[in-house]
């Protein structure tokens, strides 16, 4: 029956070379693509996806794009298929990890959201992923609107995979969002902080228990949260923005966006887009300048980590 998997992986899974060669060493990042095909406007879109590879190369580690591309789930996307995603008017779908195998079945071309790539990252036997801000609890627009939560967490949760983020996006729930994390027992690691970032903000208020206060650290944490005591989990790593806004500001903002969204009656995956959009127009396009520096920053500590871990020996599989 594993052979028969195997062979079925095979036929959907495409690795590059560097990146297969990479992943032997140990010292390969899975990188998102939806930031590329829906996340972000053009050109920042392809701009953000070549500083992000050009910051984990530096720190010694190999960028590993994922993307869906003809009928495959390719791991280590060339710039040429960065450019395909990062064209609108292709209308790449944004793909989360239940739509990959509707997607691979009609071979449309697709962005993966956090949740999608943590799956391609474990499946290809990546350890370290690099993205923005994960998804996570919604805040609700009206008293009638149902309750919205990403995959994101739930993927993270069962996947063993390290994901480096600026903690969750701005515009969620940050509170009922860190309480989920708990509940599914995500380890939440602060690098060099001991409050959980709020994507671009500078402060949250919520307190972690955990904080690391280097690659070396982190790396050590995690050959003993999956080599030693078997977890089954992934961990989020969390590290603060670089270039983070007043907070007060994010939040003016996002109620002004919320109240947008509700009046354009928006809903399911066209409101996080729009509502990063809107906050960016709302704050004269800092938001923008600090989303780019923070996704180069994560992918810099994601590679850093990587060659630490790698620097330990195999991580179990």
């Amino acid at each position: 029956m594993s052979e028969m998997v195997s062979e079925s992986l095979r036929s959907v899974l495409r690795i590059s070379p560097e990146v297969r060669e990479a992943i032997a060493r140990g010292c390969a990042v899975a990188l998102e693509t939806s930031v590329v095909a829906q996340g972000l406007p053009p050109p920042h879109n392809l701009e953000v996806a070549r500083r992000c590879a050009a910051a984990v190369r530096a720190s010694g580690a190999v960028p590993a794009a994922i993307a869906l591309l003809d009928g495959a789930l390719i791991v280590g996307a060339s710039d040429a298929e960065l450019e395909r995603l990062a064209d609108p008017s292709r209308k790449p779908a944004k793909a989360g990890a239940r739509d990959l195998a509707a997607l691979l079945a009609a071979k449309r071309e697709a962005g993966t959201t956090v949740s999608a790539t943590c799956v391609a990252a474990e499946l290809a036997g990546i350890r370290l992923f690099a993205t923005g801000g994960i998804g996570g609890v919604h805040r609700r627009m009206s008293e009638r609107e149902p309750l919205d939560v990403s995959s994101d967490l739930g993927e993270i949760s069962r996947r063993r995979v390290c994901v480096v983020s600026a903690g969750p996006k701005a515009i969620l729930d940050l509170p009922a969002t860190a309480e989920l994390l708990e509940t599914l027992a995500v380890p939440v690691w602060g690098f060099r902080t001991s409050e959980l970032p709020a994507f671009y903000a500078d402060a949250s208020g919520i307190p972690l228990e955990h904080r690391v206060d280097s690659p070396e650290q982190a790396a050590r944490g995690l050959q003993l949260h999956w080599d030693a005591l078997r977890m089954q989990s992934g961990v989020l790593l969390a590290v603060p923005p670089p270039r983070a806004l007043p907070r007060a500001e994010i939040e003016a903002a996002m109620a002004q966006a919320l109240a947008e969204a509700l009046a354009r009656k928006l809903s399911g995956k066209e409101t996080t887009p729009f509502l990063l959009s809107a906050v960016a127009r709302l704050t004269a396009g800092r938001t923008l300048e600090a989303n780019l520096a923070l996704l180069e920053n994560n992918a810099r500590v994601a590679g850093e980590v990587a060659c630490a871990l790698a620097a330990l020996g195999t991580v179990a599989q």
